[in-house]
């Protein structure tokens, strides 16, 4: 029997045959389509935007104010930011799979009075209390998760209505600030890990640093992260290739809810109380970090690392006001804004020229 040679195989026929796979982090390069290299810079170039502008204020307060350059100032950017730095690694999650996660202030507060109360009225150990807290915060982001994912509700509306609840929540246990004086509370919040040259960091910190290098290896070597970055590309594509889209979106939202119940342990830590009204509007302090530090609000570029370096240029924003002197606290805010919307135009760019090809 003759054999007969097999058809070459045209772009659209059906079955599949003649179309090109595309990895959801690093497209390749094919005819007519922009090299593969283009595609990395493109997706790298918010991050390097947002690294030159924290050398550039770097220099800058250097330059303008003495001592500025200290190494223990830039600890202290961390030392004071360590809980936003956490939240802002969960929500780097949830923001690159295209939702948004408008609890994590209040989800805070309520941890941070529940764990106060716990302690210092009802004698819990602290050891007791934290894993408490912890296992709440997660529970609620994972309910969250399962009503956006099973009931295909906005992400907006029901981490809006997370955000009322567990803000209220907090009310009910206690309208006044619980100050916490337990030993265990006192001695860590008193520690300071030397680093040299006479500088250190806090344990809260060195808890921030240790949550930023578990986000970036759980986004970038492992399965769940890159369904994450799949979602946030088409989520229907990644249906379509077999990937977990469903527990993923959850395991999402559930990240987050822990991310921000360890932050109300760390700012426990840092403040020595609970009160209801803690991190009021934190939550847009974060959305600001993980967007200036290079995650597109439309999901499916960004980086862990790059949410970091946005934290740490809002913390810098507020030292150079303080060294200044002259101006009011205000101004961060103004500054902020300008920022935010300068990357959220930047991005609008990338994807206008990158988006397409």
């Amino acid at each position: 029997m003759a054999r007969v040679p097999p058809q070459r195989a045209r772009p659209g026929d059906a079955g599949g045959r003649g179309r090109r796979t595309v990895s959801a982090t690093h497209p390749v390069s094919v005819a007519g389509a922009r090299p593969a290299h283009a595609w990395r810079l493109a997706e790298r170039l918010p991050l390097l935007v947002t690294l030159a502008l924290f050398v550039a204020m770097s220099a800058a307060g250097g330059v303008l104010y003495d001592g500025f350059l200290s190494p223990q100032v830039f600890l202290n950017l961390l030392i004071d930011n360590a809980f936003l730095c956490i939240v802002a690694v969960g929500l780097t999650f949830v923001i690159l799979t295209g939702g948004i996660d408008l609890s994590v202030g209040a989800v805070i507060a309520f941890t941070s009075v529940l764990s106060a109360a716990l302690v210092q009225r009802h004698g819990w150990h602290p050891l007791a209390a934290i894993p408490l807290v912890l296992a709440l915060g997660t529970g609620f982001g994972a309910l969250m998760g399962v009503l956006i994912r099973r009931y295909r509700l906005q992400p907006f509306v029901v981490t809006l209505a997370g955000m009322f609840l567990a803000r209220g929540a907090a009310t009910l246990i206690s309208v006044d600030s619980i100050n916490i004086e337990h030993p265990a509370y006192v001695a860590i919040a008193a520690l300071r890990i030397p680093v040299g040259g006479g500088a250190s960091l806090s344990f809260g910190a060195l808890l921030a640093l240790a949550v930023v290098a578990g986000g970036v290896a759980l986004a970038r070597l492992t399965r769940f992260g890159r369904t994450v970055y799949a979602i946030g590309g088409n989520e229907q594509s990644a249906w379509l290739m077999g990937l977990p889209v469903g527990s993923t979106l959850v395991g999402v939202y559930a990240l987050s809810g822990f991310c921000s119940a360890l932050a109300g342990v760390v700012y426990t830590f840092y403040m020595l109380s609970g009160y209801s009204q803690h991190a009021m509007g934190l939550e847009l302090d974060a959305i600001a970090a993980v967007v200036i530090g290079g995650t597109l609000l439309s999901g499916g570029k960004g980086h862990v690392l790059g949410s970091l370096v946005g934290v740490l240029i809002l913390g810098l924003i507020q030292t150079l006001i303080v060294f200044d002197g002259t101006l009011s606290s205000w101004w961060t805010r103004i500054a902020i804004g300008v920022l935010l919307l300068a990357f959220c135009l930047l991005q609008r760019l990338l994807v206008a020229r990158h988006g397409g090809a």
